[in-house]
């Protein structure tokens, strides 16, 4: 028998057996949804393909339960979403947004059912995405929404960007397991895109921002020293490529999933007025800065800049938080009460939130994140999540889950985006 922690400490336990689950809800009181507010049209479309991935853990048509880490195919060995090759047996995967698990590749393709499936053209790259026959210029989705990037003979912008398509790929992915639509760029005026450009190779500074759907960012941040230079002169706790492309989606999303005056009342209330003027308000933030008690009703300095950067300041947060969730659920992870003895349940975080209230939601994160925090102090890093959720901060991360929840997407909605052929400019091949 292995001997019991000391109270107050934290156990964050791999599998096993759930105590006390019975109860474990009662702790979040069901809030009353409110009326749906979104229009979906078949304009709207989802990257979640759902014949394949079932949200409550029952095995998918592919027979493997989509409730669990990536593994190899071959070996089983776990993988991260990242891998091309298997580090355990040395087979060459890649991984299928519909059935959501890795498959060995032979020749470059693998069949799946009856359908066959090609690596994405940009494996050399390190895109690990698998796509059909018919997917034009064989781009899986992700690269496919790329619009901008360096020239192919750049081949160090190219290593960043390589990088930073990981990041994005993972940003996409989420995207999908959230059910929440993307129409690309080559489909739609104003549709999602992203120009990944460099400064370093254009010396031409790159700005970091979102315009009518599309997202730019400078390569050059890829550079961890970099980066960090900037994060320590900027003073922010937290800066990653992942963080860059989380919060510049937070601004596409708000224009695509608030669609009428009474949601937009309701946004207004708790984030402010969007109309108002951003070019003044980003002379003041930088003359002035973050008012001194910012941390009472913002997530960051920057969320205080205006009510857009504080939609999607905030919008990035549900972003880390049920990504990260999701990520503990799906290995196991949970924090086991009777050893802790700081709370009469177990901390069981979810892989979806979906039919959940979002106190349900930051009360898991509240644990989970204490818990997280420690484990980087033990390696000597800083806390994985340096923030506070105040009260006015977790009011609007519940306006978010309200959006994000709301109107989840049929299986018939949830087209193959992947797929759709362009209709607007020609993609860049």
């Amino acid at each position: 028998m292995k001997p019991r922690p000391p109270a107050g400490a934290f156990v964050v336990c791999s599998g096993g057996s759930r105590r006390n689950t019975g109860s474990r809800r009662s702790t979040a009181a069901r809030e009353p949804v409110s009326a749906r507010a979104l229009a979906w049209t078949t304009e709207h479309v989802c990257v979640s393909a759902t014949s394949g991935f079932d949200r409550s853990g029952r095995r998918g048509q592919y027979g493997e339960s989509v409730n669990s880490a990536p593994r190899c195919p071959h070996c089983r060995h776990f993988l991260y979403l990242d891998m091309l090759i298997c580090p355990n047996c040395e087979a060459e995967v890649a991984y299928n947004l519909v059935t959501r698990q890795f498959h060995g590749l032979r020749r470059g393709q693998v069949q799946i059912g009856e359908t066959t499936w090609y690596a994405c053209s940009n494996r050399a790259w390190d895109c690990n995405w698998l796509v059909r026959e018919d997917a034009p210029n064989g781009k899986c989705l992700s690269c496919r929404l790329t619009r901008r990037q360096p020239d192919a003979d750049d081949t160090i912008a190219m290593e960043k960007l390589a990088k930073t398509e990981q990041a994005k790929r993972r940003l996409i992915l989420q995207l999908g397991d959230l059910g929440l639509p993307i129409s690309p760029w080559y489909t739609k005026r104003g549709g999602l895109g992203f120009d990944l450009l460099s400064s370093l190779s254009s010396g031409q500074r790159v700005m970091i921002g979102h315009a009518n759907g599309i997202i730019t960012l400078d390569l050059a941040e890829s550079l961890d020293d970099r980066r960090e230079a900037l994060r320590v002169r900027l003073g922010e706790p937290y800066r990653t490529m992942l963080g860059h492309l989380r919060h510049e989606v937070g601004h596409y999303y708000q224009n695509v999933l608030i669609t009428d005056d009474e949601t937009w009342r309701r946004c207004r209330a708790l984030f402010g007025d969007e109309r108002s003027s951003y070019q003044d308000a980003l002379k003041r933030h930088y003359a002035n800065g973050a008012p001194d008690d910012w941390r009472d009703t913002f997530i960051s300095e920057y969320a205080t800049m205006h009510p857009w950067e504080d939609f999607a300041e905030s919008f990035a947060h549900y972003l880390h938080i049920t990504g990260t969730l999701a990520t503990a659920a799906s290995i196991g992870i949970h924090l086991d009460a009777s050893a802790t003895n700081l709370r009469d349940t177990d901390v069981i975080p979810l892989e979806s939130y979906q039919d959940e209230a979002v106190n349900l939601l930051l009360s898991d994160w509240d644990w989970m994140s204490e818990a997280f925090n420690r484990i980087n102090r033990s390696m000597g890093f800083g806390d994985l999540y340096p923030f506070d959720l105040v009260a006015p901060v977790k009011r609007k991360l519940g306006f978010i889950h309200d959006l994000v929840t709301r109107a989840p997407l049929t299986r018939e909605e949830q087209a193959a985006v992947a797929w759709a052929a362009p209709m607007l400019e020609e993609e860049p091949t």
